[in-house]
């Protein structure tokens, strides 16, 4: 997947954008790419990058049946250090591989990156983990 990522990534961004996140599903035909701006991702951002990658990812021999190519919405997955210090403030559901104190479910308040860990503050305490740590992030709409 590493270099299905880099052609996202390439293609994604030289169209005003970012990867925001990607998966394959349905036994890899399902190709879904969710992409972001600053200013928000309009109708016109997702056409423009499906015609984009309609284009680049045949000639990169990278098969796939279906597109897709939406905003991450608001509960939107978090997997980068720069996803953590972008919505510092912001609440958080965080799930870790290993169990800290016996648990492995965190929600709490983003608080950023410090020194390569995540800070998290939670009902009852404080949290910072390596991403490596991390089996999943999202954000918590607040409606």
């Amino acid at each position: 997947m590493g270099d299905l990522e880099q052609v996202l990534e390439s293609t994604v961004s030289g169209l005003g954008c970012q990867l925001a996140d990607f998966d394959f599903s349905n036994r890899n035909r399902l190709l879904r790419v969710f992409i972001d701006k600053p200013a928000g991702v309009t109708v016109d951002d997702c056409e423009a990058v499906t015609r984009q990658l309609q284009r680049v990812l045949p000639v990169e021999g990278i098969d796939y049946d279906r597109l897709e190519v939406s905003s991450p919405g608001l509960d939107r997955r978090l997997k980068k250090a720069s996803d953590f210090e972008r919505f510092a403030g912001h609440r958080a559901d965080v799930r870790l591989r290993v169990p800290v104190n016996g648990r492995r479910n965190f929600v709490g308040t983003l608080r950023g990156v410090r020194d390569g860990r995540i800070e998290l503050d939670f009902e009852g305490g404080h949290l910072d983990f390596d991403l490596a740590d991390m089996d999943r992030a999202r954000l918590v709409p607040e409606l």
